[in-house]
């Protein structure tokens, strides 16, 4: 399908940008999260299984630093996301070594519509010059989205982005069949499934539709988007 090349290239520049953050900043770990038409955040992708346990998590609860980033237009940080009292149902879901949070708003004409988030395995005092990086970080995604909707109409650039989420599905969807099938943790499915992809030059995506016998994400429109 044509649209599979088109849907990828805006989100493979993204999830490049996004991988590196951590490495710059020496963060635990960073994520991507975008919000769909009724304003609801879903992730994109996580730089790692931790990572990706906190935007799971958020996307589930519907609260969290990076919820409050996006809903407040305004960087939200935590000391310890598993002790702060503002989310209480975040900690039963998230990965034991997700600690210190902080999220930023990433804005197409002065609106939000996702955000850039971090993550520490300790307890860390973010402090201004943290924040501000994130923003400049952020800014650059817009920057990358701005130049996507001046080559292609605003719908197409919302098209590839719901394209890009549905595929999160099928990612979630195989990671737990390969947890009840080989008796994995989320963790250790994740990770042989992306050393799997990366050994066979593939895309994790295309590769856990294979694994589930889908063509794509319009198989997968039913499915509970919190697998």
């Amino acid at each position: 399908m044509q649209k599979n090349t088109t849907a990828t290239g805006i989100v493979h520049h993204l999830e490049r940008i996004v991988q590196v953050v951590d490495r710059i900043f020496g963060y635990s770990g960073a994520g991507l999260m975008f919000a769909e038409e009724d304003r609801t955040l879903r992730y994109l992708f996580a730089t790692d299984e931790r990572g990706r346990s906190l935007e799971r998590a958020q996307a589930v609860t519907g609260q969290g630093p990076c919820v409050a980033a996006y809903a407040d237009d305004a960087a939200v940080t935590t000391v310890d996301v598993r002790s702060d009292p503002r989310w209480p149902r975040l900690p039963e879901l998230l990965h034991p070594e997700v600690r210190a949070v902080a999220g930023v708003p990433i804005r197409l004409g002065g609106v939000p519509v996702g955000t850039l988030n971090v993550y520490q395995d300790t307890v860390h005092d973010w402090e201004e010059s943290d924040t501000q990086a994130l923003h400049a970080y952020a800014h650059v995604i817009e920057q990358v989205l701005v130049a996507s909707m001046e080559a292609d109409e605003k719908a197409e650039l919302a098209d590839q982005l719901q394209y890009a989420l549905d595929y999160r599905v099928v990612i979630e969807r195989a990671i737990g069949y390969l947890m009840g099938k080989h008796d994995l943790t989320a963790s250790q499915a994740f990770t042989g499934l992306r050393k799997q992809a990366r050994d066979s030059r593939r895309r994790v995506s295309d590769l856990a539709a294979e694994l589930l016998g889908e063509q794509g994400p319009q198989n997968v429109a039913n499915t509970d988007h919190a697998v």
